[in-house]
């Protein structure tokens, strides 16, 4: 079954550097955002930041998230690493002066208020 909202997150991937996709846990979050980047892109890096071996790929999120920089990152469970948000934002600036201004990073988080308002002001 189509979600009525894929079409939106793919066109927001068209427009934008970074998306959120926030709620409550279990809903179908990844299953939607692995959806979207098996049509989107023709690589796509998966990283749930609930397991100790994924975070462990981001203690040097600079370096790791360099390396892969025509990808397209769906980091689920965003909210384990709240200090990611600015590494995020200084890749996102590179990129952009590289020419690479949307489709990079699909975030998906069941995140409190404080973090939401967090990462917006660290990635406006």
């Amino acid at each position: 079954m189509e979600r009525a909202i894929k079409p939106v997150i793919k066109n927001l991937l068209t427009r934008f550097p970074a998306v959120g996709l926030l709620g409550p846990r279990q809903v179908g979050k990844t299953t939607l955002a692995l959806s979207i980047a098996s049509e989107l892109k023709d690589s796509s890096i998966y990283l749930d930041l609930e397991l100790p071996s994924d975070r462990a790929k981001l203690s040097d999120p600079e370096l790791y998230l360099g390396q892969h920089e025509e990808s397209l990152f769906i980091l689920d469970e965003i909210h384990r690493i709240p200090r990611i948000f600015k590494t995020l934002r200084s890749l996102i600036d590179r990129r952009r002066r590289k020419g690479n201004r949307v489709g990079q990073f699909l975030l998906l988080g069941s995140a409190s208020i404080d973090l939401l308002q967090q990462s917006a002001e660290t990635l406006a």
